[in-house]
């Protein structure tokens, strides 16, 4: 039989879409490319933002027209947070939370022998340990995500993520360093460490990110790890100096921001305040050379005042980001800020949006332009058009070159020569 994944959300995400085709393919399914020839379609759910619900719909919606006799399975984050209306996506054959993936297999059979439609949700527990994993090969991609922590104890006051993914759990280190053989092995030359609170990884264990860091450089073919996003608070000297003395460590930090106003920061239960944060830039720019800095913005919180926006605007300004992801605030049943007061209206919400990405564009061309006349190494990942190959720096610049032989899967020294408004071009 054959089956399709269809992911939605973050990168932790896309691990666990490979992780469960693995474990169907193994099972003697093959993978499709498409849902309209697939017997079995799997959409793997985010949850984030209300938007986040309205796709999962949507790609429900979508899959069900294009395959009216296919099996379809929900999984993921948006049935674990909101098990009820999940349910009531009929769309769906199978609902299947993020707890018990083990049950995938088990409930498509099941579902095969009887036509039944299934609903299998289990509540997260709290002593619940970290979920057995392992991925050594992904389609089509010249890097490796490894998922090395899971669920958040934070309870940021917008959001829904520790209901949908519960306590902190971290990868054992034999398991991560197996994980990692296996990637090495396949001939990947880097690796992306994720987690949802990535950060966090090992405070139950009596490990430290570091330590995941550390095992991730070891072996000789790997050339290149990368952290997915950080929760900057965690980010110390000591910390950051030990990083810093692992080489293969790509000088790409993506470090959450969310706001640039303490005032609004104290409102959405953050842990850290503008000051902190531009020290840890500051240490992490003089630890690592030519970093790129990235991050998340919300415009439009709850109480959001005009003046506390423009707080948000000048740090956002200050710190000169890379590359920064904007987003308008979105209310999430179940969450603190839902039933919060001087809720922001849709219209103000787009226009700060607006102004938000406007200050972010530029400084992430005037970052572009200061790597104009660098000769970095680029991972090449694929020919974007006719002789043309698109990849990235170690920090994460995405770069265009011209080539008459094929630089897929390569890393190649390249001379940044012109810096374009997404991307830079560059010379072999």
């Amino acid at each position: 039989m054959k089956v399709s994944v269809i992911t939605l959300g973050c990168k932790v995400n896309q691990y666990e879409s490979q992780a469960m085709l693995s474990q169907l393919t193994s099972a003697g399914f093959c993978a499709c490319d498409t849902e309209e020839e697939s017997d079995v379609v799997l959409i793997n759910s985010c949850t984030v933002t209300a938007m986040s619900d309205h796709k999962v719909r949507q790609t429900l919606h979508r899959a069900r027209r294009k395959n009216p006799d296919a099996v379809i399975v929900l999984t993921g984050c948006m049935p674990q947070a909101f098990p009820e209306a999940a349910e009531e996506l009929h769309d769906a054959d199978i609902v299947l939370g993020n707890s018990n993936r083990s049950s995938l297999l088990p409930d498509i059979l099941k579902y095969l022998s009887s036509r039944q439609r299934i609903v299998d949700i289990v509540p997260h527990e709290k002593a619940a340990g970290f979920e057995a994993m392992n991925v050594s090969r992904f389609y089509e991609r010249t890097r490796a995500f490894i998922k090395i922590e899971d669920g958040c104890n934070r309870f940021c006051s917008y959001c829904i993520i520790p209901y949908a993914r519960g306590r902190v759990r971290s990868k054992p280190m034999d398991e991560l360093k197996k994980e990692i053989g296996e990637i090495a092995a396949n001939g990947y030359r880097e690796v992306v460490l994720t987690g949802i609170n990535l950060s966090a990884y090992g405070q139950e264990i009596g490990m430290h990110l570091c330590d995941a860091v550390e095992a991730a450089c070891a072996p000789k073919s790997i050339a290149r790890v990368r952290l997915g996003s950080l929760e900057p608070e965690q980010l110390s000297e000591d910390v950051i100096a030990r990083l810093s003395r692992q080489k293969k460590l790509c000088a790409q930090f993506h470090l959450s921001l969310q706001s640039g106003c303490d005032e609004t920061l104290r409102r959405m239960n953050r842990h850290y305040n503008t000051d902190e944060y531009r020290t840890i830039v500051k240490n992490l720019r003089a630890a690592f050379q030519n970093a790129a800095i990235t991050t998340d913005i919300m415009v439009g919180f709850p109480g959001e005042t005009e003046e506390e926006f423009q707080k948000s605007l000048d740090f956002a300004k200050e710190i000169g980001f890379a590359k920064v992801h904007v987003f308008a605030y979105s209310r999430r049943p179940g969450t603190k800020a839902n039933d919060a007061p001087g809720q922001i209206t849709q219209a103000v919400k787009e226009q700060r949006s607006r102004r938000m990405i406007e200050v972010t564009q530029k400084t992430k061309e005037d970052f572009f332009t200061r790597q104009i006349g660098l000769t970095e190494p680029v991972l090449f990942e694929r020919e974007c058009e006719k002789g043309v190959y698109e990849g990235y720096t170690e920090n994460y610049t995405p770069v265009k070159t011209h080539s008459g032989e094929s630089l897929s899967g390569r890393i190649v020294p390249v001379k940044i020569t012109q810096a374009l408004n997404d991307f830079c071009i560059g010379e072999r």
